[in-house]
């Protein structure tokens, strides 16, 4: 069975304001290309990118859902607080010839988080993860790509009470996470809002430890 294709870099854009692909965007799209043909039988009608950067894993999602041997025709949001993302990410799916994706600018899910209740079937999120004073947080700019706070966990923590009502009964999450966000403590802490959860890849980056977190309601199978 062939492998499916994601995006390219040569056809992803990015500058000094936007957060450049780099081993975390890679190993997160990696472990969406062996994941990617339970979509077929699983079908996912939502699916979200929350803080879209230079648009590279929104458009390999895309791809990939376009390619499977059943096409998904999945409605795809893209979010990012950052202007300079959302055009970005708007340049890398016209590069990549991908036109049904939404990209939107808002802080976190902003005034879509109504309309989303109860409807993303996949929710991807590559969080600033970096453990930073809680003050680097705020800073703006290309350090709000990276900058997570005590433990790395202040965005991660204002996104995980939202999962319960955001994403649908088969709803799932991948999320890039570092050893010092406690990955596996993020998984064990959802049981109580009833998600069950795994690694799903892993992979060692000049110091970090990334790892992706794939979280899913109790009621669906993997």
């Amino acid at each position: 069975m062939s492998e499916l294709a994601v995006a390219e870099i040569k056809h992803t854009h990015w500058d000094s304001n936007v957060y450049e692909p780099s081993d975390d965007t890679f190993l997160l799209v990696d472990v969406l290309q062996g994941y990617a043909r339970k979509w077929e039988s699983s079908k996912p009608r939502c699916c979200l990118e929350l803080g879209c950067g230079s648009g590279f894993v929104i458009t390999s999602l895309a791809l990939l859902l376009r390619q499977l041997s059943t096409p998904v025709r999945a409605q795809l949001l893209a979010i990012d607080h950052s202007p300079a993302a959302a055009e970005a990410t708007a340049r890398t799916l016209r590069s990549h010839q991908v036109e049904d994706v939404e990209v939107v600018i808002t802080s976190l899910f902003g005034p879509l988080l109504e309309r989303l209740q109860g409807c993303v079937d996949v929710l991807l999120f590559n969080p600033p993860y970096v453990p930073t004073p809680d003050e680097e947080v705020e800073r703006g700019g290309i350090a709000s790509a990276w900058a997570g706070g005590w433990k790395g966990r202040r965005v991660i923590d204002r996104v995980l009470p939202l999962l319960p009502k955001l994403l649908s009964p088969s709803g799932e999450l991948f999320m890039v996470t570092v050893t010092e966000n406690e990955p596996q403590g993020i998984i064990d802490e959802m049981k109580v809002h009833g998600f069950q959860g795994r690694i799903a890849g892993q992979r060692q980056a000049d110091e970090e430890t990334l790892s992706i977190v794939h979280l899913w309601r109790e009621a669906s199978s993997t």
